[in-house]
């Protein structure tokens, strides 16, 4: 005992140095929006090689369960891609149409930093601008959707997570018109909500909800979870439904954004301001 204090006392200094340190990056990022930024992106080398090397270690215990998932996801991936190919080549049979092209493309990244136990949650990936991540551009995983990239390095990205209380997705009942907005409230990381759910909307327990498509994010029919249950809403003219996400955020490994080639001449078109005798070209 005595040997301990006589280290403190040796070092106070330094200890104290310490403490006046941590105080002071605190205030600076909490009071800075600029540094706030800087350090929540996690985009700059130090934080992103930090991140890299702690998901080596966990990624290297978790390889044999992450495969199962992965044969099991690629098997049923194969047999949607061969199924669309057979629908595609019968419809281009039908039409004469031999020009056509894929909308969407994919980038393979590695997560290398997640949080789920936030009120606001972010992954870092091991992909950026060098590789054509863009901010704005949809994530999705092996199970269902992810997040939206919100900021981006030459080599990581960060991604804003479903978990995220501020982001709003469109989604629908698969098989229906039935559209409505994915919330997620902090708390549980494998529970979100399904509002804004029109009134006359059929639903039973277990039914799918996928993305809807109504943006250039994400795609039409990527899975978001499954119905448990319906919880009273804010207004008597729509219902909630509480969902069950497929993706299993304490999981993620390996994601993929989604590229789309009409991203810009969409979104253009959505911002143009029509004047008359005015003509896009």
């Amino acid at each position: 005992m005595g040997s301990l204090l006589n280290f403190l006392i040796r070092y106070s200094s330094w200890f104290v140095f310490l403490i006046y340190v941590l105080l002071s990056c605190m205030l600076l990022f909490r009071s800075n929006d600029y540094q706030r930024s800087v350090y929540l992106t996690s985009a700059n080398s130090l934080t992103a090689g930090t991140y890299e090397a702690v998901a080596d270690v966990k990624g290297y215990f978790a390889l044999k369960s992450i495969n199962e998932g992965l044969e099991e996801s690629n098997a049923a991936l194969l047999n949607e891609v061969l199924n669309l190919k057979d629908e595609l080549a019968t419809l281009r049979a039908e039409v004469g149409d031999s020009t056509y092209a894929p909308r969407f493309d994919y980038v393979a990244a590695k997560v290398i930093n997640n949080s789920t136990r936030r009120p606001n949650n972010y992954i870092t990936i091991q992909r950026g601008s060098d590789d054509g991540v863009e901010r704005g551009m949809g994530v999705v995983g092996n199970e269902g959707i992810v997040g939206i990239v919100n900021a981006v390095g030459s080599r990581t990205a960060r991604v804003s997570s479903v978990l995220n209380e501020g982001q709003h997705y469109s989604v629908k009942l698969k098989d229906t018109p039935f559209v409505g907005s994915l919330i997620w409230k902090s708390g549980d990381p494998t529970v979100a909500y399904m509002t804004e759910v029109a009134r006359h909307a059929k639903w039973h327990k277990g039914d799918s909800v996928v993305t809807s498509g109504y943006s250039t994010t994400f795609p039409e029919g990527i899975p978001v979870g499954v119905v448990v249950a319906r919880v009273k809403g804010a207004d008597d003219n729509f219902f909630t439904l509480r969902v069950k996400l497929a993706s299993d955020f304490d999981r993620l490994s390996t994601v993929r954004v989604i590229r789309d080639e009409l991203k810009s001449e969409l979104d253009s078109l959505e911002t143009f301001d029509f004047q008359e005798n005015k003509v896009i070209r």
